[in-house]
């Protein structure tokens, strides 16, 4: 049977290594725990059966800038992983969904994400453009950069650069 459950300090080598598989290097997993020690406020879930990690998935903070203020802070999804072997069998939308849950319960107005435009919209994610925002790197393909707004009422006249951490310059 497979669970979600918040990681723990012993399953940090086989997050790493799951990343690793998904993404064949190991960028990804690099910046994971480059995030683990600068974000206290970070919220890491692994997959598992039994004593083996199927997938990952990560939410670190993220800022909405204007005019170079702060506007509002929400977290980013990134990354989200499941080893190649076990892949389309539900177990991202199992990790998408018990995050969602997680950052409701933690009030967070915000969830972005730099992913699938197939995948993510059926969590509820549009594209941020339309909520007016924009990410900060150049070239990112506007249906590839999404939003799930958790808090309207945060969310309103929000607008601006959403912006990762700068730890994501190390995987980019």
């Amino acid at each position: 049977m497979i669970t979600v459950r918040a990681e723990r300090p012993g399953d940090f080598a086989a997050v790493s290594e799951v990343n690793e598989k998904a993404f064949g290097r190991a960028a990804e997993g690099f910046v994971v725990d480059l995030l683990r020690e600068a974000c206290p406020d970070a919220v890491s879930l692994v997959a598992d059966e039994g004593d083996k990690i199927l997938g990952h998935i990560f939410f670190s903070p993220v800022l909405v800038t204007r005019e170079g203020k702060v506007v509002l802070e929400g977290m980013g999804l990134a990354p989200l992983v499941v080893v190649p072997e076990r892949q389309r069998q539900g177990i991202g939308s199992m990790l998408v969904r018990a995050g969602i849950d997680a950052m409701r319960e933690r009030s967070c107005p915000f969830v972005i994400v730099l992913g699938h435009p197939e995948y993510y919209p059926r969590f509820g994610f549009t594209l941020a453009s339309g909520r007016g925002l924009v990410s900060q790197w150049d070239g990112v393909p506007g249906e590839a950069f999404m939003v799930l707004v958790l808090d309207e009422r945060a969310m309103a006249d929000v607008s601006g650069v959403a912006s990762y951490r700068s730890e994501f310059d190390q995987a980019v």
